[in-house]
């Protein structure tokens, strides 16, 4: 079975209770930093800053931004000042937090046997951490970040949304490239990782602790049991069942929230000579991706939904948008400015689609080509066509970075909406 795993590091793969390790750990770090000011002023802004990071929802804003921004102004000492120290405490100091946790040998066998397998696994922690933390304490998990097969480590510097949002997990699917087949969220907490990946449309296995009962408000897991029955569970279900389904509202919002945010993170490494290359004669470059998706956005998608909004039953015409890549020589132009202008453009539409009420999404239209639909429909197709684009990209990057990968197929290289 071709299968993605998405599990949870803190008290799933890693006996690791929030409930001793945050204290030391705010402890620790306030000792460090107490030459520079008072513990207790720093645990505030912390807590603060973090509150702020769970809060995100701007795509072009990743978490390691959204903490800066409140945290360093609010004890009112300079980045460039105290990172040093920082740096020093979790090169130091954090190591020894190890001491609150224990490795669970349940969680190890599932990993090596995932491996095995062929999964693709990625780590599904929350990432208000700095990588350097997240890797430690995979360490301490007993996994190897440097020589294990895992696919995806987010982290504060990379990662624009923390679960329990669904963004997050559509931002750590565009990490993968969207892969087809069965997805599973493994995780031992009901909100952020049981009824955050139910809202992305994901399946979801509980790792549920002694005695504890699934609250009726959320989303309930496809699955439950221990660590160790993870991998039965998996072979209990045939993977149409395990396929994720992404048509409910919030898995649209989700996608194009957290996609255009991951693009910003996997493109800034690029080279300026690699956006205009085409690792295939057909196929497009980043940049004429780029500006295809900030076109769609400005002149589809957004007017789209301003006329449903304000019209009964408007009539949508169709567009022929892949004609523009050649008719506006998208290669010519700048990729990053027009990824850029893509999340603003995007930054707008989302403004709009949180105020609607549920019934707005029901809000009817006639399409040219589709027929009677509604907003609802409309944007599932949308959110699909941003799927479709963001595989594009993964596998462009692929090519790019890793000669020898999988050539983009054709029938997943167009993006005209119709």
């Amino acid at each position: 079975m071709t299968l993605t795993l998405l599990i949870d590091l803190d008290d799933t793969l890693l006996d690791n209770a929030m409930e001793t390790f945050l204290p030391a750990y705010t402890q620790a770090l306030g000792k460090h930093l107490a030459d520079f000011l008072p513990p207790a002023t720093m645990i505030d802004a912390l807590m603060e800053s973090t509150r702020q990071m769970f809060a995100n929802q701007r795509p072009d804003h990743t978490l390691e931004t959204v903490f800066s921004n409140r945290f360093f102004p609010r004890i009112g000492i300079s980045a460039e000042t105290l990172r040093p120290q920082i740096e020093a405490f979790y090169a130091q100091v954090f190591p020894t937090l190890e001491s609150t946790t224990r490795p669970r040998p349940a969680a190890q066998k599932l990993m090596r046997t995932a491996f095995q397998r062929g999964y693709r696994v990625a780590i599904a922690t929350n990432p208000v951490f700095p990588r350097t933390a997240i890797l430690q304490r995979l360490r301490w998990a007993g996994l190897d970040p440097a020589s294990d097969p895992i696919a995806l480590i987010p982290s504060m510097e990379t990662f624009h949304f923390a679960k329990p949002n669904p963004a997050y997990f559509a931002e750590l699917l565009t990490w993968l490239g969207w892969p087809k087949g069965a997805i599973v969220v493994v995780g031992d907490d009901p909100s952020l990782d049981i009824d955050g990946g139910g809202q992305m449309g994901l399946s979801t296995y509980w790792v549920r602790p002694a005695k504890a009962r699934f609250p009726e408000e959320m989303i309930p897991p496809s699955g439950e049991g221990s660590i160790g029955e993870v991998l039965t569970w998996i072979d209990g279900h045939p993977p149409e069942e395990l396929t994720p389904d992404y048509t409910a509202i919030s898995a649209i919002q989700a996608t194009l929230r957290g996609s255009p945010a991951a693009l910003s993170s996997m493109l800034a490494p690029l080279p300026a000579e690699q956006w205009q290359r085409r690792p295939h004669p057909e196929g497009w470059c980043l940049t004429e991706i780029l500006c295809h998706l900030r076109d769609v956005e400005r002149e589809i998608n957004l007017p789209r939904l301003k006329a449903i909004l304000r019209q009964d039953t408007p009539f949508i015409v169709g567009v022929d948008s892949d004609a523009w890549a050649v008719e506006r020589d998208y290669r010519s132009q700048d990729g990053p400015a027009a990824l850029d202008d893509f999340l603003q453009a995007r930054r707008e539409t989302l403004a709009q689609l949180d105020a609607l009420h549920a019934e707005d999404w029901q809000r009817p239209a006639q399409h040219a080509i589709f027929g009677p639909t509604t907003l609802h429909e409309l944007f599932e197709i949308i959110a699909r066509h941003e799927r479709l684009h963001m595989r594009q990209v993964h596998q462009t990057l692929n090519k790019l970075t890793a000669p020898g990968a999988d050539e983009p197929h054709s029938d997943e290289l167009s993006g005209s909406l119709s």
